[in-house]
Protein backbone atom coordinates (compact mmCIF):
# COMPACT_ATOMS: atom_id res chain seq x y z
CA UNK A 1 0.00 0.00 0.00
CA UNK A 2 0.89 3.92 -0.93
CA UNK A 3 -0.52 6.34 0.50
CA UNK A 4 0.11 8.25 -3.27
CA UNK A 5 -1.07 5.38 -5.48
CA UNK A 6 -3.26 5.36 -8.36
CA UNK A 7 -5.30 2.91 -9.79
CA UNK A 8 -3.21 4.00 -13.09
CA UNK A 9 0.19 3.73 -11.95
CA UNK A 10 2.51 0.92 -11.62
CA UNK A 11 6.22 1.44 -10.08
CA UNK A 12 8.96 -0.95 -11.49
CA UNK A 13 10.18 -2.96 -8.68
CA UNK A 14 13.87 -2.03 -8.81
CA UNK A 15 12.73 2.08 -8.54
CA UNK A 16 10.24 0.71 -5.63
CA UNK A 17 13.32 -1.08 -3.42
CA UNK A 18 15.48 1.84 -4.58
CA UNK A 19 13.48 4.77 -2.92
CA UNK A 20 11.65 2.95 -0.40
CA UNK A 21 15.31 2.12 0.97
CA UNK A 22 15.32 1.55 5.33
CA UNK A 23 12.22 3.51 5.59
CA UNK A 24 10.38 0.19 6.56
CA UNK A 25 13.28 -0.54 9.51
CA UNK A 26 13.86 2.90 10.30
CA UNK A 27 9.97 3.89 10.53
CA UNK A 28 9.86 1.65 13.40
CA UNK A 29 11.00 4.00 15.34
CA UNK A 30 8.82 6.36 14.54
CA UNK A 31 5.55 4.39 14.68
CA UNK A 32 4.61 5.02 18.10
CA UNK A 33 4.65 8.88 17.52
CA UNK A 34 2.68 8.57 14.31
CA UNK A 35 -0.19 7.13 16.04
CA UNK A 36 -0.13 9.82 18.67
CA UNK A 37 -0.40 12.50 15.35
CA UNK A 38 -3.08 10.53 14.55
CA UNK A 39 -4.73 10.42 17.96
CA UNK A 40 -4.66 14.92 17.80
CA UNK A 41 -5.18 15.01 14.09
CA UNK A 42 -8.78 12.72 14.23
CA UNK A 43 -9.95 14.98 17.24
CA UNK A 44 -9.24 17.95 15.36
CA UNK A 45 -10.70 16.62 12.00
CA UNK A 46 -13.90 15.99 14.39
CA UNK A 47 -13.85 19.50 15.63
CA UNK A 48 -14.48 20.80 12.47
CA UNK A 49 -17.01 18.09 10.89
CA UNK A 50 -14.74 16.12 8.66
CA UNK A 51 -15.70 12.96 10.76
CA UNK A 52 -18.41 12.16 12.76
CA UNK A 53 -18.34 11.37 16.95
CA UNK A 54 -19.01 7.79 16.11
CA UNK A 55 -16.46 7.68 13.74
CA UNK A 56 -13.84 9.16 15.65
CA UNK A 57 -14.91 7.35 18.70
CA UNK A 58 -13.52 4.03 16.43
CA UNK A 59 -10.85 5.62 15.01
CA UNK A 60 -9.26 6.57 18.43
CA UNK A 61 -9.97 3.18 20.23
CA UNK A 62 -8.31 1.27 16.94
CA UNK A 63 -5.57 4.09 16.95
CA UNK A 64 -5.20 3.26 20.98
CA UNK A 65 -5.09 -0.65 20.10
CA UNK A 66 -2.16 -0.09 17.76
CA UNK A 67 -0.40 2.39 20.38
CA UNK A 68 -0.45 -0.82 22.75
CA UNK A 69 0.64 -3.32 20.20
CA UNK A 70 3.73 -0.87 18.91
CA UNK A 71 4.58 -0.57 22.48
CA UNK A 72 4.27 -3.99 23.31
CA UNK A 73 6.53 -5.05 20.29
CA UNK A 74 4.14 -6.55 18.72
CA UNK A 75 3.80 -4.39 15.39
CA UNK A 76 5.46 -4.52 12.11
CA UNK A 77 5.14 -2.62 8.82
CA UNK A 78 4.66 -5.25 6.66
CA UNK A 79 6.55 -6.16 3.16
CA UNK A 80 3.75 -4.38 1.22
CA UNK A 81 3.35 -1.11 2.62
CA UNK A 82 5.80 1.53 1.92
CA UNK A 83 6.00 3.23 5.61
CA UNK A 84 4.44 3.50 9.13
CA UNK A 85 1.68 6.23 8.06
CA UNK A 86 0.46 3.70 5.20
CA UNK A 87 0.84 0.62 7.47
CA UNK A 88 -1.48 3.05 10.25
CA UNK A 89 -3.59 3.73 7.74
CA UNK A 90 -4.07 -0.04 6.04
CA UNK A 91 -5.03 -0.91 9.75
CA UNK A 92 -7.70 1.25 10.47
CA UNK A 93 -9.21 0.42 6.79
CA UNK A 94 -9.12 -3.35 7.37
CA UNK A 95 -10.64 -2.90 11.20
CA UNK A 96 -12.84 0.44 10.09
CA UNK A 97 -13.87 -0.05 6.69
CA UNK A 98 -14.25 3.54 4.93
CA UNK A 99 -13.81 5.53 7.80
CA UNK A 100 -10.45 4.32 8.07
CA UNK A 101 -10.12 6.18 4.83
CA UNK A 102 -10.98 9.05 6.31
CA UNK A 103 -7.89 9.95 8.83
CA UNK A 104 -5.34 11.58 6.21
CA UNK A 105 -7.72 14.51 5.15
CA UNK A 106 -5.88 17.57 5.97
CA UNK A 107 -2.48 16.08 6.10
CA UNK A 108 0.39 15.09 3.96
CA UNK A 109 3.07 12.78 4.18
CA UNK A 110 5.01 15.63 4.20
CA UNK A 111 3.77 16.79 7.05
CA UNK A 112 3.34 13.29 8.81
CA UNK A 113 6.88 12.98 8.80
CA UNK A 114 8.02 16.18 10.08
CA UNK A 115 5.70 15.18 13.01
CA UNK A 116 6.91 12.23 13.89
CA UNK A 117 10.07 13.03 13.40
CA UNK A 118 9.82 15.83 15.72
CA UNK A 119 8.14 14.27 18.42
CA UNK A 120 10.49 11.42 18.03
CA UNK A 121 13.57 13.92 18.71
CA UNK A 122 11.31 15.52 21.43
CA UNK A 123 11.35 12.19 23.38
CA UNK A 124 14.91 11.38 22.80
CA UNK A 125 16.49 14.50 23.79
CA UNK A 126 14.77 14.14 27.15
CA UNK A 127 16.50 10.34 27.20
CA UNK A 128 20.01 12.02 26.56
CA UNK A 129 19.30 14.91 29.27
CA UNK A 130 18.18 12.30 31.65
CA UNK A 131 21.81 10.36 31.24
CA UNK A 132 23.51 13.80 30.91
CA UNK A 133 22.29 14.58 34.59
CA UNK A 134 23.30 11.31 35.61
CA UNK A 135 26.67 11.31 34.27
CA UNK A 136 26.85 14.85 36.29
CA UNK A 137 26.06 13.41 39.04
CA UNK A 138 28.90 11.24 39.14
CA UNK A 139 30.88 13.64 38.32
CA UNK A 140 30.18 16.19 40.83
CA UNK A 141 30.63 13.40 43.31
CA UNK A 142 34.03 12.66 42.31
CA UNK A 143 35.00 16.04 42.63
CA UNK A 144 33.77 16.73 46.10
CA UNK A 145 35.76 12.73 47.43
CA UNK A 146 38.96 13.94 45.33
CA UNK A 147 39.08 17.35 45.83
CA UNK A 148 42.12 17.83 48.17
CA UNK A 149 44.02 15.04 45.56
CA UNK A 150 46.17 16.82 43.49
CA UNK A 151 47.67 15.69 40.34
CA UNK A 152 49.46 18.12 37.35
CA UNK A 153 47.98 20.26 34.67
CA UNK A 154 49.69 20.30 31.71
CA UNK A 155 49.33 22.92 28.37
CA UNK A 156 51.04 21.81 25.41
CA UNK A 157 51.32 18.24 27.16
CA UNK A 158 54.20 19.74 29.15
CA UNK A 159 54.03 19.83 33.01
CA UNK A 160 52.44 23.19 33.88
CA UNK A 161 50.81 24.15 37.32
CA UNK A 162 49.29 21.98 40.19
CA UNK A 163 45.70 21.08 39.10
CA UNK A 164 43.32 18.63 41.20
CA UNK A 165 41.23 15.49 40.56
CA UNK A 166 38.21 17.88 42.33
CA UNK A 167 39.27 20.36 39.37
CA UNK A 168 39.16 17.69 37.21
CA UNK A 169 36.25 15.84 37.21
CA UNK A 170 34.57 19.57 38.13
CA UNK A 171 35.58 21.06 34.59
CA UNK A 172 33.60 18.03 32.64
CA UNK A 173 30.44 18.28 34.87
CA UNK A 174 30.07 22.28 34.36
CA UNK A 175 30.82 20.91 30.46
CA UNK A 176 27.91 19.34 30.90
CA UNK A 177 25.61 22.47 31.90
CA UNK A 178 26.54 23.97 28.79
CA UNK A 179 25.66 20.69 26.57
CA UNK A 180 22.33 20.95 28.26
CA UNK A 181 21.57 24.51 27.37
CA UNK A 182 22.53 23.13 23.79
CA UNK A 183 19.97 19.86 24.28
CA UNK A 184 17.57 22.41 25.40
CA UNK A 185 17.91 24.89 22.18
CA UNK A 186 17.51 21.89 20.55
CA UNK A 187 14.25 20.48 22.20
CA UNK A 188 12.78 24.05 21.54
CA UNK A 189 13.36 23.80 17.83
CA UNK A 190 11.87 20.45 17.77
CA UNK A 191 8.96 21.16 20.32
CA UNK A 192 7.09 22.87 17.20
CA UNK A 193 4.11 21.54 15.50
CA UNK A 194 4.38 21.60 12.14
CA UNK A 195 1.04 19.38 11.41
CA UNK A 196 -1.41 21.17 9.26
CA UNK A 197 1.55 22.68 6.97
CA UNK A 198 0.76 19.60 4.41
CA UNK A 199 2.77 19.25 1.62
CA UNK A 200 3.87 22.59 2.54
CA UNK A 201 1.78 25.20 1.33
CA UNK A 202 -1.56 24.56 4.06
CA UNK A 203 -4.93 23.05 3.03
CA UNK A 204 -8.40 24.45 2.24
CA UNK A 205 -9.85 22.76 4.69
CA UNK A 206 -10.83 25.12 7.99
CA UNK A 207 -7.79 23.15 10.07
CA UNK A 208 -7.54 24.06 14.04
CA UNK A 209 -3.49 23.78 13.87
CA UNK A 210 -3.40 25.15 17.47
CA UNK A 211 -5.92 22.60 18.73
CA UNK A 212 -3.19 19.72 17.67
CA UNK A 213 -0.40 21.72 19.34
CA UNK A 214 -2.00 21.68 22.70
CA UNK A 215 -3.01 18.15 22.11
CA UNK A 216 0.74 17.01 21.18
CA UNK A 217 1.88 19.18 24.00
CA UNK A 218 3.99 21.48 22.16
CA UNK A 219 5.15 24.59 23.21
CA UNK A 220 4.36 26.42 20.06
CA UNK A 221 3.65 26.14 16.32
CA UNK A 222 5.54 26.21 13.25
CA UNK A 223 3.39 29.07 11.58
CA UNK A 224 4.34 29.67 8.53
CA UNK A 225 3.66 26.40 6.26
CA UNK A 226 6.37 26.77 3.78
CA UNK A 227 8.57 27.38 6.75
CA UNK A 228 7.81 24.23 8.53
CA UNK A 229 8.64 22.15 5.58
CA UNK A 230 11.94 24.41 5.43
CA UNK A 231 12.35 23.28 8.83
CA UNK A 232 13.05 19.30 8.11
CA UNK A 233 16.27 19.11 7.86
CA UNK A 234 17.06 22.16 9.76
CA UNK A 235 15.90 20.72 13.12
CA UNK A 236 17.89 17.98 12.45
CA UNK A 237 21.38 19.92 12.35
CA UNK A 238 20.40 21.45 15.13
CA UNK A 239 19.86 18.04 17.19
CA UNK A 240 22.56 17.35 15.89
CA UNK A 241 24.67 19.96 16.70
CA UNK A 242 23.52 19.47 20.59
CA UNK A 243 24.29 15.56 20.41
CA UNK A 244 27.98 16.23 19.22
CA UNK A 245 28.22 18.68 21.88
CA UNK A 246 27.69 16.23 24.23
CA UNK A 247 30.08 13.57 22.54
CA UNK A 248 32.95 16.48 22.42
CA UNK A 249 32.84 16.61 26.36
CA UNK A 250 32.30 13.01 26.61
CA UNK A 251 34.96 12.45 23.94
CA UNK A 252 37.57 14.65 25.88
CA UNK A 253 37.02 12.91 28.72
CA UNK A 254 37.38 9.54 27.15
CA UNK A 255 40.84 10.43 26.06
CA UNK A 256 42.06 12.13 29.42
CA UNK A 257 41.21 8.74 30.76
CA UNK A 258 43.09 6.47 28.27
CA UNK A 259 45.76 8.96 28.96
CA UNK A 260 46.09 9.31 32.72
CA UNK A 261 45.37 5.28 32.70
CA UNK A 262 48.97 4.96 30.61
CA UNK A 263 51.83 3.30 32.75
CA UNK A 264 54.20 6.93 32.27
CA UNK A 265 50.95 8.69 33.63
CA UNK A 266 49.49 6.50 36.32
CA UNK A 267 46.85 8.76 37.47
CA UNK A 268 44.27 6.49 37.71
CA UNK A 269 43.14 2.88 36.90
CA UNK A 270 39.81 0.42 36.71
CA UNK A 271 39.30 -2.90 38.01
CA UNK A 272 40.27 -5.87 35.81
CA UNK A 273 36.87 -6.47 34.75
CA UNK A 274 36.43 -2.84 33.42
CA UNK A 275 39.92 -3.51 31.62
CA UNK A 276 40.30 -6.07 28.37
CA UNK A 277 43.66 -8.19 27.52
CA UNK A 278 45.82 -8.70 24.54
CA UNK A 279 46.20 -12.34 22.93
CA UNK A 280 50.21 -12.16 23.30
CA UNK A 281 51.01 -9.96 26.33
CA UNK A 282 50.06 -11.06 29.53
CA UNK A 283 50.30 -7.34 31.20
CA UNK A 284 48.11 -5.16 29.18
CA UNK A 285 45.15 -3.75 30.79
CA UNK A 286 43.57 -2.04 27.95
CA UNK A 287 40.95 1.09 28.13
CA UNK A 288 38.85 -0.35 25.53
CA UNK A 289 35.60 1.30 26.35
CA UNK A 290 37.29 4.47 26.73
CA UNK A 291 38.70 4.41 23.85
CA UNK A 292 35.32 3.15 21.98
CA UNK A 293 33.65 6.16 23.81
CA UNK A 294 36.29 8.69 22.02
CA UNK A 295 35.78 6.39 18.48
CA UNK A 296 32.25 7.13 18.88
CA UNK A 297 31.89 10.67 19.74
CA UNK A 298 34.36 11.54 16.92
CA UNK A 299 31.68 10.15 14.97
CA UNK A 300 29.10 12.26 16.50
CA UNK A 301 30.82 15.38 16.49
CA UNK A 302 30.76 14.59 12.41
CA UNK A 303 27.26 14.11 12.22
CA UNK A 304 25.83 18.04 12.23
CA UNK A 305 28.44 18.41 8.81
CA UNK A 306 26.83 14.89 6.92
CA UNK A 307 23.51 16.01 7.56
CA UNK A 308 24.58 19.28 5.81
CA UNK A 309 25.79 18.06 3.09
CA UNK A 310 22.55 15.93 2.58
CA UNK A 311 20.55 19.25 3.06
CA UNK A 312 23.06 22.25 1.69
CA UNK A 313 21.80 22.85 -1.32
CA UNK A 314 18.29 22.58 -1.34
CA UNK A 315 15.82 24.93 -2.44
CA UNK A 316 12.40 25.14 -0.08
CA UNK A 317 9.96 22.42 0.08
CA UNK A 318 9.70 18.87 0.07
CA UNK A 319 12.67 16.52 -1.17
CA UNK A 320 13.03 12.93 -1.49
CA UNK A 321 16.95 13.66 0.07
CA UNK A 322 15.66 14.40 3.31
CA UNK A 323 14.48 10.82 3.35
CA UNK A 324 18.10 10.21 4.00
CA UNK A 325 18.26 12.50 7.25
CA UNK A 326 16.66 9.22 9.20
CA UNK A 327 19.41 7.05 8.57
CA UNK A 328 21.98 9.49 10.03
CA UNK A 329 20.18 11.02 12.62
CA UNK A 330 18.11 8.49 14.55
CA UNK A 331 21.15 6.28 15.09
CA UNK A 332 22.94 8.71 16.66
CA UNK A 333 20.68 8.58 19.81
CA UNK A 334 21.65 5.15 20.56
CA UNK A 335 25.23 5.47 20.27
CA UNK A 336 24.81 8.83 22.46
CA UNK A 337 23.12 7.10 25.45
CA UNK A 338 25.10 4.00 25.58
CA UNK A 339 28.34 6.01 25.83
CA UNK A 340 26.82 7.86 28.55
CA UNK A 341 25.44 4.98 30.40
CA UNK A 342 28.75 3.28 30.00
CA UNK A 343 31.29 6.27 31.05
CA UNK A 344 28.83 6.55 33.68
CA UNK A 345 29.56 2.92 35.00
CA UNK A 346 32.90 3.17 34.54
CA UNK A 347 33.63 6.27 36.93
CA UNK A 348 32.09 4.55 39.43
CA UNK A 349 34.96 2.06 39.63
CA UNK A 350 37.51 4.67 38.91
CA UNK A 351 40.54 4.21 41.75
CA UNK A 352 42.97 7.46 42.10
CA UNK A 353 46.54 7.72 42.52
CA UNK A 354 46.39 10.25 45.42
CA UNK A 355 50.39 10.54 45.84
CA UNK A 356 51.53 11.35 42.00
CA UNK A 357 52.99 14.61 43.17
CA UNK A 358 55.36 12.98 45.52
CA UNK A 359 57.40 11.83 42.50
CA UNK A 360 60.58 14.84 41.57
CA UNK A 361 59.50 14.95 38.36
CA UNK A 362 56.82 16.91 39.15
CA UNK A 363 58.66 19.54 41.30
CA UNK A 364 58.39 22.24 38.63
CA UNK A 365 54.76 22.48 38.39
CA UNK A 366 55.07 24.57 41.81
CA UNK A 367 56.94 27.58 40.57
CA UNK A 368 54.38 29.71 39.58
CA UNK A 369 53.62 29.08 43.32
CA UNK A 370 56.87 29.92 44.35
CA UNK A 371 56.63 33.11 42.09
CA UNK A 372 53.91 34.19 43.36
CA UNK A 373 54.85 33.84 47.15
CA UNK A 374 57.72 35.96 46.50
CA UNK A 375 55.16 38.47 45.35
CA UNK A 376 53.63 38.47 48.21
CA UNK A 377 56.58 39.45 49.85
CA UNK A 378 56.63 42.30 48.02
CA UNK A 379 59.09 41.41 44.93
CA UNK A 380 57.81 42.67 41.83
CA UNK A 381 56.21 40.26 39.13
CA UNK A 382 58.91 40.39 36.70
CA UNK A 383 61.83 40.21 39.11
CA UNK A 384 60.15 37.23 40.67
CA UNK A 385 59.56 35.52 37.75
CA UNK A 386 63.64 35.61 36.51
CA UNK A 387 64.72 34.82 39.74
CA UNK A 388 62.90 31.95 39.89
CA UNK A 389 63.81 30.97 36.52
CA UNK A 390 67.65 31.11 37.49
CA UNK A 391 66.92 29.31 40.13
CA UNK A 392 65.34 26.18 37.82
CA UNK A 393 68.23 26.65 35.55
CA UNK A 394 70.71 26.07 38.14
CA UNK A 395 69.39 23.08 40.11
CA UNK A 396 68.82 25.15 42.90
CA UNK A 397 64.66 25.49 42.97
CA UNK A 398 63.06 23.97 46.07
CA UNK A 399 59.37 23.29 45.39
CA UNK A 400 56.61 25.02 47.99
CA UNK A 401 54.66 22.07 49.63
CA UNK A 402 51.56 23.37 49.88
CA UNK A 403 49.08 25.52 47.60
CA UNK A 404 46.79 28.12 48.61
CA UNK A 405 44.33 28.71 45.47
CA UNK A 406 41.21 30.20 47.33
CA UNK A 407 39.61 32.28 44.07
CA UNK A 408 36.08 30.60 42.88
CA UNK A 409 36.64 28.02 40.98
CA UNK A 410 40.30 26.57 41.34
CA UNK A 411 41.70 24.33 43.97
CA UNK A 412 40.65 25.71 46.83
CA UNK A 413 37.76 26.68 45.98
CA UNK A 414 35.17 24.32 43.48
CA UNK A 415 31.89 26.37 43.31
CA UNK A 416 30.71 22.73 43.09
CA UNK A 417 27.31 24.31 44.64
CA UNK A 418 27.43 26.81 42.37
CA UNK A 419 27.39 24.82 39.25
CA UNK A 420 24.82 22.27 40.74
CA UNK A 421 22.66 25.24 40.72
CA UNK A 422 23.37 25.93 36.49
CA UNK A 423 23.03 22.59 35.99
CA UNK A 424 19.59 22.88 38.25
CA UNK A 425 18.40 26.01 36.43
CA UNK A 426 19.03 24.10 32.95
CA UNK A 427 17.29 21.39 33.59
CA UNK A 428 14.14 23.66 34.83
CA UNK A 429 13.90 25.03 31.41
CA UNK A 430 12.40 21.54 30.07
CA UNK A 431 8.50 21.19 29.88
CA UNK A 432 8.56 17.23 30.51
CA UNK A 433 5.51 17.54 32.78
CA UNK A 434 3.48 19.33 30.39
CA UNK A 435 4.17 17.10 27.44
CA UNK A 436 3.52 13.97 29.93
CA UNK A 437 0.22 15.49 30.92
CA UNK A 438 -0.59 16.27 27.16
CA UNK A 439 0.18 12.85 25.85
CA UNK A 440 -1.22 10.90 28.90
CA UNK A 441 -4.51 12.83 27.97
CA UNK A 442 -4.40 12.02 24.49
CA UNK A 443 -4.21 7.76 25.13
CA UNK A 444 -6.57 7.81 27.94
Amino acid sequence: MKLWSKESSVVHADIERFTVGNDRTLDMVMAEFDVLGSLAHTQMLESIGLLTSKELQDIQRELKVLHRHIKNGEFQIEESVEDIHSQVELSLTQTLGETGKKIHSGRSRNDQVLLDIKLFIRHELRLVVERVQALFVRLQSLSETYKAALLPGYTHLQIAMPSSFGLWFGAYAESLVDDVIMLHAAYRVANKNPLGSAAGYGSSFPLNRQMTTDLLGFESLNYNVVYAQMGRGKTERITAQALASVAATLGKLAMDVTLFMNQNFGFISFPDELTTGSSIMPHKKNPDVFELIRARCNKLQALPNEIAMITTNLPSGYHRDLQLLKESLFPAFQELLSCLDIAEFALQHIRINTTILNDERYSHLFSVEAVNQKVLEGVPFRDAYKQVGQDIADNRFKAPSTVHHTHEGSIGNLCNEQIQMLMTTALQQFDFQRVDEALGALLR
